[in-house]
């Protein structure tokens, strides 16, 4: 008998093995993490997350049935309604680009969702609304308030950022949330998707009680399709999960620049995921003075990678945690950054392009925005493409729309312009201007606020409300000259918006958001009226409803008490008439 049920248990245990060996060779999927430490001329300190899975597999045609390193949840959405890439980024906070310098990765304050749709997909508005509810729900956020009034399809400012057929525009929808609020219930779902979730690897720091006590956080998903080889003959799906923070060490109350990631994070890297094929941590230690270095990191980085980041030459103390030489000393990485000397507020490098943007005018009629946009080349002029959404409600006058560069009229050489319709669609305005060799371009245009519907106002209607951020999109001219690098080689941060050529580098920026007061009712009226009406009601109808339920009763005299009748015998007595 046992001899008969050999065979049997040898075909079970080889069966299903040489199966998943089988599938692993048709379908590969690799997960790469990296944590980058940005010292900023501020004395803050930037730190970024990115974890890359990619899998070698079709999932339009829906033939995907087991995942292992993908998350089921987004490859069923992208297979069943068609989405080509999707990008959705959660901010709490604004990215000071002027003091922060350029972000690997930026993104407006509150919600933000664009998607590139396949040809294949017919109706892309009922696809656009169900992408946003599903999203909702997987991410705890308010995506489903996403609608016609806050969505529009620009035709210039986001192209696809992975392979792409075509650039057919009426497949693109873009929405931002600007008072969408980020918390931990957002951040929880998005460790969720990750492969070793946050028991080990890069993700054990990501404690929400340190991320959020922060000055900027911001998470983002980007989902795209890449080529799987040089060759590009098969495609890949790619899917970036990335968490940026800044950390304020003088607000915190240490008032020092040095910093460790247990001052951080109050946590320590002790293992990795055994699920990833790389894990490293990148300390950027390039330096801000020609002359001497300013910071010393400890312990000794296993290696030092040197890049041209956004057209600077950057370098980098590299901390591999796949390295069996880095957890012999100790069981844990605790890396630590000290400078050498204070550093000068006059050493701070000005970025060559930063914008910012404000609300002018007065009372509660009209306004103007007004865009301030800075290009700090000293002799190279470049183009950018300006992208403004602006709600129905501030009705713009294009005819007010000013573009003056160094006292001039500056005339954009592309505009495009989709004019709001009340309570249906927001304005659209899409320009492409040519901006000079160090100067600033100011950009106005007037508007008129509406008035709304009582039923329209939010609970908080005197807090204001929030205009979504404008969108910059440009190739800056690059300082040094960039070399072509091999994507899967290279460091996670240089290779999501890859350059078109070695003299400039793609930049998207985002200004602040506004908040505009409109014409509000006084709200407190309805409760006056109330309360006087019911006063009013009750008086009345209570004194004749008192009326009518009375029941009325005739007493009849009374012949008197005791003391009457005493008096009465005395009066007899006397001969007086008795009372």
């Amino acid at each position: 008998m046992a001899a008969a049920l050999l065979p049997l248990l040898l075909l079970l245990a080889t069966g299903p093995g040489s199966g998943r060996a089988d599938a692993g060779q048709e379908r590969r999927d690799a997960l790469r993490e990296e944590l980058l430490l940005t010292p900023l001329p501020t004395g803050d300190v930037a730190a970024t997350f990115q974890f890359r899975t990619r899998w070698d597999a079709d999932l339009q045609r829906g033939a995907v049935s087991h995942y292992r390193l993908f998350p089921k949840a987004l490859g069923r959405l992208v297979a069943a309604l068609g989405v080509r890439e999707l990008h959705l980024a959660l901010t709490q906070g604004f990215w000071r680009t002027r003091y922060w310098g350029q972000p690997p990765l930026q993104a407006p304050a509150g919600a933000e969702l664009w998607v590139w749709f396949q040809p294949t997909v017919t109706d892309v508005d009922k696809a656009w609304k169900e992408l946003s509810n599903i999203l909702s729900g997987i991410f705890c956020a308010s995506l489903n308030f996403i609608d016609s009034t806050n969505t529009v399809i620009p035709t210039a400012s986001f192209k696809p950022l992975g392979l792409a057929n075509g650039t057919d525009h009426h497949l693109l929808r873009y929405a931002v949330l600007p008072r969408e609020v980020v918390c931990t219930e957002n951040l929880t779902p998005w460790k969720k998707l990750l492969p070793c979730g946050s028991k080990a690897g890069l993700a054990v720091l990501l404690k929400a009680e340190r991320l959020f006590h922060s000055s900027y956080h911001s998470q983002a998903v980007h989902i795209r399709p890449i080529c799987r080889d040089a060759s590009c003959l098969a495609m890949s799906w790619e899917l970036r999960q990335t968490l940026t923070v800044v950390f304020d060490f003088f607000s915190s109350g240490q008032g020092k620049k040095d910093w460790s990631l247990f001052k951080m994070f109050s946590r320590t890297l002790t293992d990795t995921c055994p699920l990833a094929s790389q894990s490293k941590v990148y300390v950027d230690i390039s330096p801000k003075n020609k002359e001497k270095e300013l910071l010393e990191v400890s312990p000794p980085p296993t290696s030092v990678h040197e890049a041209i980041v956004q057209g600077d030459k950057k370098t980098y103390a590299v901390y591999d945690l796949l390295s069996p030489s880095l957890f012999n000393t100790s069981r844990s990485l605790n890396v630590q950054l000290k400078w050498k000397r204070p550093q000068d507020s006059s050493e701070m490098p000005i970025p060559t392009l930063h914008a910012q943007r404000y609300v002018g005018g007065y009372g509660l009629q009209t306004g103007e925005i007004c865009t301030l946009i800075y290009n700090t080349h000293p002799y190279r002029a470049f183009p950018v493409i300006l992208l403004e959404t602006v709600p129905w409600y501030l009705r713009l006058y294009v005819h007010t729309l000013t573009i003056i560069t160094k006292g001039k009229e500056n005339k954009p050489s592309y505009i495009h312009y989709q004019p709001a319709q009340d309570r249906r669609r927001p304005h659209l305005l899409e320009m492409l201007i040519q901006l000079p060799a160090n100067s600033v371009t100011k950009i106005t245009i007037q508007f008129e606020r509406a008035l709304l519907k009582w039923t329209e106002y939010p609970p908080d209607p005197n807090h204001g409300f929030y205009v979504g951020s404008s969108v910059l999109s440009a190739l800056v001219p690059s300082v040094t000259a960039m070399k072509d690098m091999d994507v899967e080689q290279s460091p996670l941060f240089t290779s999501l918006f890859p350059s078109s050529d070695g003299s400039s580098y793609f930049v998207r920026l985002y200004t602040e958001p506004l908040l505009v007061n409109l014409p509000t009712p006084d709200f407190s009226m309805p409760y006056n009226v109330i309360c006087l009406t019911c006063t009013v009601v009750a008086v009345c109808y209570g004194s004749f409803y008192n009326l009518l339920t009375r029941t009325f009763h005739v007493e009849e005299p009374s012949r008197g008490g005791l003391a009457k009748r005493l008096a009465n015998v005395i009066r007899k007595f006397r001969g007086v008439p008795p009372l």
